[in-house]
């Protein structure tokens, strides 16, 4: 370890040194502009573009003369693309690369290029297109070893409506250079290629992002389940990304740098793509992975808006020792706080980005007040706290259309917050706090003001809750994470090593896995006192595929829990806070009591986000609360089953964070 340590270090060393030396040689950054392409070169890094259509056709860096994939037609190089569609279209999504059809220079100077490609909506145009004017920029400064990348896109007030699912900047990498791909410290390995993905190296599985690999060209794959969703991350974790060419030449890294997450949508724990196999890197800046529906942004007929979509840093490193490809991730590590420090950026032109002058700050405590837990309100040790459009508690998570500000508090911090840089405009205070149920909105909006500092002293959080604790499952962290995950390996495929211990939930199958530990007519029971539910309670709530011909059956788990004495005539309550959940309905049960004696209770049919399938321990948090009469408790041994009734596919489900039961307020 110590070995590897020191070899890292001196790598590092070796990047610093080589960032030096370019910053001390500082070549100008020059512009050339042909009739159909566009270059920036600042002797660091050299950007081709198509003119005027604004696609990053090369970046040459390195001696490398291309770190792009190049291909004549289809998708390639650097590219943005959205889905979209109109409420009269009738389609599900209409897919569109996003193309300038009007080049400009912002400004070219030796120490900066800005360069613009719009694309105007002209509603009177027969071209058709996503009715929405898209401002893409680039921006070279010099001696940086990388480039800028970020968009402005507006709907006129005189558009028609329309509804966009998906929003990003990709870019394809160079096939024959890129390796190995890191998109966080536990979850980076060299990677196959993306014609090991194609038949007959590879089969396809329960959907065409994930494939099986049975034949691909490196044997240390074989057997292996390949999806790019198991590379997911959330936004508040999502800083760099990115692949490293490596066992060739120099090892050159390719990274995705967000400085910055107040462009991004559904707040931190929104979970999105990163990289994966390609090579492919892109950043989402809308998307329904996750969520579904509900974080579509749907824009009305007549409306105007507008939404400044970034800057991302791509940031480009080499290694001269020839090391491990971790020492440029550590260095694009290093790089990606550099920038995250001096945002907002001053150099960006566009009006839209607000600089620091014109944005404020809000300050304030964070209390929480539960009876149950303390006599005194507690600060908030570990809450996150944020600024998002007007709405009601918890609707920031589905909110797509404008900007998101958040910070967290520390155990240290006695729930005392600071959110800085915000742009002047009118918000919702909201919050969380882990280990507690529930979400809080301030009861006032708040208005921020350029250079202004709002002071909002002491606010109080009162967690739902009608009673004291009598047992609880889990921890109400929106997560299933602390969960039981089995290991899916074998017979039929086997997942990557990366995906064990906390990241166990990345791995592909684990909805088949239920039905093989919890064969028919065994489905888990839950004992209160006995059990623990990082070992007895199955993260997901899932179907059981029964026979040969494709179908599916629900099932139901049980909690068996002990009271000493029953209040007959008072009302308890069982609260189910879910982490996801897919097309799923939810029947509890009490005692095996009939429904008409108010002993089976359900939900509605809810939830979009897919997250079972696409390997997360989260999506978008559900919470219900089922009364139950006293009448039908009983002292000694009772028993609640739930049941997620709809089986139509393997998908449909839940993914549980936390359970509860209250007895009626004074029980104690």
């Amino acid at each position: 370890m110590a070995l590897l340590l020191l070899v890292v270090a001196e790598a590092l060393l070796l990047l610093s040194a080589a960032a030096n030396a370019a910053g001390t040689m500082a070549a100008p950054v020059t512009l050339r502009v042909e009739h159909r392409q566009v270059l920036v070169d600042n002797g660091v890094v050299q950007v081709s573009l198509s003119n005027p259509e604004g696609h990053i056709t090369g970046v040459r860096y390195g001696g490398e003369r291309n770190l792009l994939h190049s291909k004549h037609g289809g998708n390639s190089g650097g590219y943005w693309d959205m889905v979209w569609n109109t409420p009269e279209s009738g389609h599900q999504g209409n897919y569109q690369i996003l193309e300038g059809s009007d080049f400009k220079v912002v400004t070219a100077t030796q120490d900066k290029v800005e360069l613009s490609f719009r694309r105007t909506y002209n509603a009177s145009s027969q071209s058709g297109g996503v009715p929405l004017s898209v401002d893409k920029r680039v921006v070279m400064l010099r001696g940086s070893p990388g480039f800028y990348c970020y968009a402005v896109v507006e709907h006129a007030a005189g558009a028609p409506a329309v509804s966009v699912s998906e929003a990003r900047l990709a870019f394809k990498l160079n096939t024959a250079r890129f390796n190995y791909m890191a998109v966080s410290d536990a979850i980076q390995r060299y990677m196959p290629s993306a014609k090991d993905r194609e038949s007959p190296r590879a089969s396809r599985l329960a959907y065409g992002e994930a494939v099986l690999l049975v034949d691909p060209a490196n044997p240390r794959f074989k057997g292996e389940v390949d999806d790019k969703y198991q590379y997911s991350l959330d936004n508040k974790d999502n800083r760099v990304h990115g692949w490293v060419g490596a066992g060739q030449g120099s090892p050159m890294g390719f990274w995705v740098v967000t400085p910055s997450n107040e462009f991004k949508i559904g707040g931190p724990l929104k979970r999105e793509l990163t990289s994966h196999v390609g090579p492919t890197s892109v950043t989402m800046f809308l998307g329904t992975h996750y969520v579904g529906n509900d974080i579509v942004a749907r824009i009305d007929d007549g409306e105007y808006w507008k939404k400044v979509m970034g800057p991302v840093f791509v940031y480009l490193n080499s290694n001269p020792s020839k090391g491990d490809p971790r020492a440029l991730w550590e260095d694009a590590k290093a790089r990606a706080d550099a920038e995250a420090a001096k945002w907002p950026y001053g150099f960006v032109e566009s009006p839209d980005f607000h600089k620091a002058a014109e944005r404020g700050s809000v300050v304030g405590r964070l209390l929480v007040r539960d009876r149950h837990v303390s006599h005194q309100d507690m600060p908030a040790g570990t809450a996150y706290v944020g600024l998002a459009a007007p709405g009601q508690a918890g609707s920031w998570a589905t909110q797509s259309k404008g900007y998101q500000f958040w910070t967290t508090t520390s155990p240290s911090s006695g729930g005392k917050f600071t959110i800085e840089n915000v742009r002047a405009g009118e918000y919702s205070l909201y919050a969380w706090v882990p280990g507690f149920l529930g979400d809080y909105v301030h009861a006032s909006r708040v208005t921020v003001a350029p250079g202004g500092a709002v002071e909002l002293g002491d606010v109080v959080f009162e967690p739902p809750r009608s009673g004291p604790t009598l047992w609880e499952i889990g921890v109400p962290d929106r997560s299933a994470a602390e969960m039981f995950f089995p290991v899916v390996n074998g017979p039929k495929y086997n997942n990557s090593e990366l995906f064990a211990g906390r990241d166990a939930y990345r791995q592909y199958g684990l909805w088949e896995r239920y039905a093989d530990l919890y064969p028919a007519d065994e489905d888990p029971v839950f004992t209160v006192g006995e059990s623990h539910h990082s070992q007895h309670w199955y993260f997901a709530h899932v179907t059981r595929k029964v026979g040969d011909d494709g179908g599916y059956a629900p099932t139901t788990r049980q909690v068996r829990f002990n009271l000493g004495r029953v209040a007959a005539n008072s009302v308890y309550t069982l609260r189910v806070e879910l982490a996801a959940a897919h097309k799923a309905r939810l029947q509890v049960q009490v005692n095996g009591a009939a429904a008409r004696r108010g002993g089976a209770l359900a939900t509605p049919t809810f939830g979009d986000g897919n997250a079972i399938a696409r390997h997360g321990d989260h999506g978008t948090q559900w919470i219900y609360e089922f009364p139950i009469r006293g009448s039908l408790l009983r002292e000694g041994e009772n028993n609640i089953a739930i049941t997620q009734t709809r089986a139509v596919n393997p998908f449909f489900g839940v993914m549980y964070d936390y359970l509860r039961l209250e007895g009626p307020q004074g029980y104690l």
